[in-house]
């Protein structure tokens, strides 16, 4: 399977916007990452629904949603409305992660957990034959530019064990410190999606930058 690449919109211009936008749809880019913080589960407040009204109406990418706030299920309805793709709800944050997961499915998207960096991949056992992504955090949630946490490497292969003894479908994704070093690695120890900013939006030629994300095997 090739590797996907989830550009996160945390790292983009937001004095002008629509400019980078453009750049993601006419990239190679097979997702959008929206990283959504309360200041409540995550020590910083990103954006909300305003932005993630306006993204949807110019992103032709699928919206790669991720809620870093307490009570996700709360806007199960309305990440639908938007048409979005995918919505990531951390594990530490959903008291009947069951049942989130199953009410993301109903509304008509595809469901993802995130783990922040120290929660272990056992705690998924109950859940990952249920799910359509795991998110790694590969640094603390709640704000860009972290340095990439060695350790994440190791629990990438740990969920790659998960999955295969459970017959899981589910993808990995990573997000956190993604960058040329890393995303190799990462690529290797079986790591399906991507997700990168700064590395990313920061580039002198991000087309190019992520070309080089996709190509990795």
């Amino acid at each position: 399977m090739e590797t996907l690449v989830s550009p996160s919109l945390l790292a983009a211009n937001f004095v002008d916007l629509r400019s980078d936008l453009e750049m993601i749809n006419n990239s190679e880019a097979d997702w959008l990452h929206l990283d959504v913080m309360d200041g409540v589960f995550v020590p910083n407040i990103s954006f909300g629904f305003p932005v993630l009204e306006a993204v949807a109406k110019v992103c032709t990418k699928p919206l790669d949603v991720h809620f870093m706030i307490v009570h996700p299920e709360r806007y199960i309805s309305q990440t639908a409305r938007l048409g979005a793709m995918m919505m990531n709800v951390h594990f530490e944050a959903c008291t009947h992660l069951h049942r989130t997961v199953q009410e993301i499915h109903d509304a008509g998207m595809k469901a993802g957990v995130t783990l922040n960096p120290s929660t272990p991949v056992s705690m998924l056992e109950d859940i990952i034959g249920d799910v359509d992504m795991v998110l790694l955090m590969s640094v603390n949630p709640g704000f860009g530019g972290q340095k990439f946490i060695e350790n994440t490497i190791a629990k990438v292969k740990r969920l790659r064990r998960l999955i295969a003894e459970s017959g899981s479908h589910a993808l990995i994704e990573v997000d956190g410190g993604v960058q040329g070093e890393t995303a190799p690695r990462l690529v290797k120890a079986g790591v399906d999606v991507l997700v990168s900013g700064s590395y990313v939006f920061k580039s002198a030629d991000p087309y190019s930058t992520i070309r080089e994300l996709k190509a990795l095997r």
